[in-house]
């Protein structure tokens, strides 16, 4: 999906936010840790245009909005878009400043298989959706005023890295890979 965005939005690159943990996650016991998450994107992310850092654990940031203000002020001569699913779209609402988050960088929401409607009727597309712009515009996106809202849709990929952790949740345990992808039915 990262790569489908990097076209769709012509990035230079694409950066993974390998986090210290979600505070919107109760509990992060079944969380590996997070060297071996990042070594993990980091592997995934080899020879594609796609920068895994553990960026927020080294500005001490815990939130979204706090990491995007701290990257904007770090790069200001770096245009950033924020990548999200619908899955995460339909619970923006829930995140600390989410007005903020847009008010700081651009959004795009990636179509995701099963969260297409939920996302569509979040309370905050409510807000977010007369900031939309078409997505046959995605590539002109750092010409775009703040707030501003994308939706792109791929191809669906079944993918999820739920799915995938409860096939081997003690993968970081047991080897250095990352667990396997489960089969896609095409």
């Amino acid at each position: 999906m990262t790569l489908a965005a990097v076209r769709a939005l012509a990035l230079d690159e694409a950066w993974w936010l390998v986090s210290p943990g979600n505070p919107l996650k109760a509990g992060a016991r079944d969380m590996a840790p997070l060297a071996a998450r990042l070594a993990s994107a980091k592997r995934m992310a080899r020879h594609a245009p796609i920068r895994a850092t553990a960026i927020e654990a080294r500005l001490g940031t815990r939130y979204t909005v706090d990491t995007l203000r701290a990257l904007v002020r770090r790069y200001p001569r770096t245009r950033f878009i924020w990548l999200m699913g619908d899955d995460n779209l339909a619970q923006f609402h829930r995140w600390r400043d989410w007005r903020g988050i847009a008010r700081t960088v651009a959004i795009a929401a990636i179509a995701r298989p099963g969260y297409e409607k939920a996302a569509r009727r979040a309370p905050a597309m409510g807000w977010l959706q007369r900031f939309a712009r078409p997505s046959r515009q995605a590539k002109n996106w750092t010409q775009w005023s703040l707030p501003a809202l994308v939706l792109l849709r791929f191809r669906p990929d079944p993918t999820s890295a739920t799915l995938i952790r409860a096939t081997r949740p003690a993968w970081h345990l047991v080897s250095a890979s990352p667990p396997p992808l489960p089969p896609t039915q095409e």
